[in-house]
């Protein structure tokens, strides 16, 4: 029998397969360098090196048992104890298997083979990705001098097209750079007809205090915004897969057939433990991701080093040269950094580490840079 689930998850299977096959690829760089170098240092993925808080561990751990079942029970107290953390009601927030879920559920729900997805180069590319092998309309624009998403020329496209999805990245992956709060307080207030605006703020915790205000806001107040969050980067829950969106009733209605509405349950509980100490957790680990993200950018500064000032637990560095024979070479010393994020072909992303893996990465670098001289 052909049900509604199993009709979008057959359309969407040949970009999902596209998506999974990247993942794979990667996983199988990791293996292969794990053969190769039994004390690899892991800074290619945006993974918190803190891990999830002890609230979590211990929720996964006590509930190891409960995973015969889907407990579907659960669902409703989780979505209201996300809806409580951002001042919504339980109708705007819709949870899933990490912020991706909900992102890719937007570009089904909200583009077509004529109604694009709007966003800028580089970004997320794995969504990019995913649209295009979808048969989705793409179209992508330049960031800006400073690395910010270029706003008028995203309100230009989308009016252009006749509306579409607008994708924004804040902070932006890979370059760690933000748009201004007032950049996209005008793109929200000139959105055009029948287009959608989406922004991950897969980052946002990482950013200091008074630099960027969350998108959720307008969410509150009613606009066409769906904003995604993720309990994989500042709860270091990456394996565990949670993640939740936030927008207008309505909106969320159209993005519900797109998705599962399932969570793992030991993922659930330990986003659940997490969130209920986020006011006292998230202050933390953002000033000890910033302290290690400036003695790396003091370091590159008195290196003369160039790199695009970061705003998340990874920074983006010009290596003059390219980036994927000098990731190469690093990893033949025993440290993974992140794949080439074209057209930046000269710029290497590291996820921020511990304090000693990032001592080893400083090691590491100067080799690389010295072999390949």
């Amino acid at each position: 029998m052909t049900t509604r689930r199993h009709f979008i998850r057959n359309v969407t299977y040949f970009g999902v397969a596209s998506r999974l096959l990247s993942n794979t690829l990667i996983a199988q760089q990791r293996e292969d360098n794990s053969k190769a170098h039994e004390e690899m240092v892991w800074l290619d993925s945006n993974e918190n090196p803190m891990g999830p808080p002890p609230s979590a561990i211990k929720a996964m751990v006590d509930g190891a048992a409960a995973t015969a079942r889907y407990h579907f029970d659960e669902f409703e107290a989780f979505a209201n104890a996300i809806a409580r953390s951002e001042t919504l009601s339980s109708d705007q927030v819709l949870f899933g298997v990490g912020s991706t879920e909900i992102i890719d559920a937007a570009i089904s729900a909200f583009t077509s083979s004529s109604i694009p997805m709007i966003t800028a180069l580089p970004t997320y590319d794995i969504l990019v990705e995913l649209a295009q092998n979808m048969g989705r309309k793409v179209v992508q624009v330049p960031l800006t001098e400073v690395w910010a998403f270029p706003v008028r020329r995203l309100v230009e496209e989308a009016a252009k097209a006749g509306g579409g999805l607008i994708y924004l990245c804040n902070p932006n992956n890979p370059t760690a750079s933000t748009t201004s709060n007032e950049d996209i307080d005008w793109l929200v207030t000139n959105l055009p007809p029948h287009t959608t605006l989406l922004v991950d703020e897969a980052y946002i915790h990482f950013v200091q205090p008074g630099e960027v205000e969350s998108a959720i806001k307008y969410v509150r107040q009613g606009k066409d915004v769906v904003v995604t969050r993720t309990f994989s980067k500042i709860y270091g829950m990456a394996g565990a897969r949670a993640g939740f969106g936030c927008a207008r009733p309505d909106l969320i209605r159209r993005l519900q057939p797109f998705v599962d509405n399932v969570v793992p349950v030991l993922a659930l509980r330990a986003a659940t433990a997490a969130l209920a100490e986020r006011d006292t957790l998230v202050p933390t680990r953002r000033t000890k991701i910033a302290q290690a993200r400036k003695e790396l950018c003091d370091w590159l500064t008195n290196k003369n080093i160039r790199f695009i000032d970061p705003h998340a637990n990874f920074v983006m560095i010009d290596v003059g040269r390219d980036v994927k024979s000098f990731g190469t070479e690093m990893r033949r010393y025993g440290v993974v950094v992140g794949r080439p994020f074209p057209p930046l072909n000269n710029m290497l992303r590291v996820s921020i580490g511990t304090d000693q893996e990032m001592a080893r990465f400083r090691e590491v670098f100067l080799q690389a840079k010295s072999s390949l001289e």
